[in-house]
């Protein structure tokens, strides 16, 4: 199956596993999604991610959804930049979401990272989502 926007299909299978109350989601793999979902571990947002081996050519990724108090770590994930408009912002114009309080995952010459790496390592890069 040939999906056209992968990143987008991630937020979206995210946001419906947590309003669905489930404990873990599966994502096919790819080098991107893992880097994403690495981002949302390290900041917090999720658990957990491991990689599930299909067969020699297909893996998986399944998600460990965080909760706190019933509640989904995530209260709000959207996509930015999508494959009919691309959002680019250089570092000195990074977006903060929230006033910081959220965190905006960027796709950057160097890996990777949230909005507030990329300011201090003053690199710019594709806005990919947004995530609070």
């Amino acid at each position: 199956m040939s999906l056209s926007h992968p990143i987008g299909d991630m937020v979206t299978r995210i946001r419906n596993g947590q309003n669905a109350g489930k404990e873990t989601i599966v994502v096919p793999n790819s080098k991107l999604r893992a880097a994403v979902l690495s981002v949302l571990k390290e900041e917090g947002f999720i658990t957990d991610f491991q990689i599930n081996q299909i067969d020699e050519h297909r893996s998986n990724l399944v998600v460990e959804l965080k909760y706190v108090g019933g509640n989904g770590a995530i209260q709000e994930i959207s996509v930015v930049s999508k494959p009919g408009r691309r959002v680019y912002s250089g570092s000195a114009k990074m977006p903060k979401v929230l006033n910081g309080l959220g965190i905006a995952i960027v796709s950057t010459s160097k890996g990777v990272m949230t909005d507030k790496e990329a300011r201090d390592l003053k690199v710019g890069g594709e806005v990919l989502c947004y995530v609070y």
